[in-house]
């Protein structure tokens, strides 16, 4: 199994900083609007303390599977992943599977804690939202990381899919963590309800192969209507 700790660009002197300051703002509802001076004060205090001391962690294994596109499952070591009929049509053509971890970290998840005990509800939410963006940033490198082994082998990837999206239950989850083979991957542990601790963390299944695709934008696949991804482009 593949695994990375990354660290957060600089926010404001790196280009990928800034994209992640713009996925925060869009996060907390801004849109393309321009917050006001105190809010992007808050916001880079905020991101300050964050790239202090929050390091991201990835992981990725590669296996084998049956797809059954009229079951709309996938199969893995014996396992069988109900993933729905959204995910089982773009995986068709997989030669084979990437499972993977993305996480925030547990250094986040305390910060944000020592924010919510200090009753800061302010920056507690402007944490929130940096944790779901990093969380999202960390599978993005996860996904180049990926490309760059897969990439010898001449293949190319879908789109990554978790349980919770797209018509696959979250409860799936309890089948997903255990392919894995080692206890809490990237740190990463389940509770009873398929919530993932540290919650700022992303899990899922990626499709790999000559002939799979990856869509530049896949909104319209998914009918999770709650998305911030989806608020981004309201005619989606």
């Amino acid at each position: 199994m593949f695994t990375k700790e990354i660290t957060i660009p600089p926010l404001d002197t790196t280009a990928e900083g800034a994209a992640i300051l713009h996925e925060v703002y869009e996060q907390m509802g801004y849109g393309d609007a321009t917050p006001d001076d105190d809010v992007l004060a808050e916001v880079r205090a905020v991101g300050s303390m964050l790239t202090a001391v929050t390091r991201p962690r990835l992981c990725y294994t590669l296996a084998k599977g049956t797809l059954d596109t009229e079951r709309n499952t996938l199969t893995i070591g014996g396992t069988v992943l109900n993933v729905g009929r959204i995910i089982s049509h773009q995986l068709r053509g997989a030669e084979a599977f990437a499972l993977f971890v993305a996480t925030a970290g547990a250094e986040f998840e305390d910060l944000q804690m020592r924010l919510k005990d200090e009753d800061d509800m302010v920056r507690t939410f402007i944490a929130d939202a940096f944790g779901s963006v990093i969380a999202e940033h960390t599978a993005d490198v996860m996904e180049q990381y990926l490309q760059d082994e897969i990439g010898t082998r001449g293949w190319r990837h879908t789109n990554r899919f978790s349980p919770g999206y797209c018509g696959w239950h979250v409860s799936e989850q309890q089948r997903l963590f255990p392919l894995f083979g080692v206890d809490r991957p990237c740190g990463v542990r389940l509770t009873d309800s398929s919530l993932m601790v540290p919650i700022k963390s992303v899990s899922g299944v990626i499709g790999l192969g000559e002939k799979v695709r990856k869509l530049e934008y896949s909104c319209g696949l998914c009918d999770y209507k709650d998305c911030y991804k989806r608020r981004k482009h309201p005619t989606q």
